[in-house]
């Protein structure tokens, strides 16, 4: 046997209690409860014999607390038992659980909440079935035509060469179709000239905002893992005829819509003190989830052919 819920002292801070659930130490303490006034034994009709009754009532008492400390020093000493009282490593018990802590007889259900599509920390590309975190400095898009933008930077400055505004961070999402490769890494390989085209030398309505890509440089490509799943990435620092220049990076893997679909989601960076970080590119990889979906759905994002 082992002793009841409650709260005891705890020898590690003796102007402490601990609470013990029954079988193990918990980790909530407070201070011990002062005992309130004695309560007067009622009057009796014959002095002598309410004396003599109190006398009983106390004796009985002491006799019970005698009874109870000796019994929970011998479940101490024996083996097979715990004593809360003699080990101030183990937590204490009281009649009713702590807060946060299951009633007796009951287990504590573990937390299934995961995240939403819905949480206003997260970016949902439905299309492709996948969601991305939403970082500081980050915002939906606004007043994009481009459908396949996931996010922008927050706020937007005069594009340094052709009118229009730019931003200083992109992240655009496209589905791979109509390509016969299927490795992500030849898939990255193959994306990211088109990429940094489209940020850096001459956009979708034929403008050049920075004056032209320049020269491009390789900084890093590999594998990593994207949501569990093998992807591939490979990052350019370019240099444009105005302005700072940036980082592109094109990262591909499997999306959520089936063993076959593809996935690429790009990255544009401004170089500079004005750009986000370049570790953001990292962070956003590290947070891509797949949306669960019962029905197997994932979708046909923006498409990825091959250019002649």
């Amino acid at each position: 046997m082992t002793p009841p819920p409650g709260w005891y002292r705890d020898l590690s801070a003796p102007h402490l209690e601990r609470w013990w659930d029954g079988t193990a130490w918990t980790e909530h303490r407070r201070a011990p409860e002062i005992p309130g006034p004695p309560v007067p034994a009622l009057p009796s009709a014959g002095g002598a014999s309410g004396r003599a009754k109190a006398v009983a009532l106390i004796s009985a008492s002491v006799v019970l607390v005698v009874a109870i400390v000796t019994g929970t020093v011998v479940l101490g000493r024996d083996g097979g038992g715990v004593n809360p009282i003699a080990d101030p490593t183990l937590p204490t018990p009281t009649a009713e659980a702590p807060t946060g802590e299951a009633p007796a007889g009951e287990t504590a259900s573990p937390s299934t909440s995961e995240p939403s599509a819905d949480d206003a920390d997260l970016v949902v590309d439905q299309l492709n079935g996948i969601t991305l975190p939403l970082l500081d400095g980050w915002v939906r898009p606004r007043h994009i035509a481009e459908a396949d933008v996931l996010m922008t930077t927050d706020g937007a400055y005069d594009c340094p060469a052709d009118a229009g505004a730019c931003h200083h961070g992109l992240v655009v999402s496209r589905t791979v179709t109509g390509h016969d490769e299927k490795s992500p890494e030849a898939l990255a390989r193959a994306d990211i000239p088109d990429a940094a085209g489209d940020a850096y030398d001459r956009d979708r309505i034929g403008r050049r905002p920075f004056g032209g890509m320049e020269s491009h440089k390789l900084v890093g490509s590999g594998p990593v893992a994207v949501a569990g799943r093998a992807g591939y990435y490979v990052r350019w620092r370019v240099s444009t005829a105005k302005g700072p220049g940036g980082y592109v990076q094109s990262l591909a893997f499997p999306c959520g819509a089936g063993p076959e679909s593809r996935v690429i989601v790009r990255y544009v960076l401004d170089a500079g003190e004005d750009g986000p970080p370049l570790s953001d590119m990292d962070r956003f990889t590290k947070g891509i989830k797949v949306i669960a979906d019962e029905v197997g759905g994932g979708g046909v994002g923006s498409s990825i052919g091959p250019r002649g």
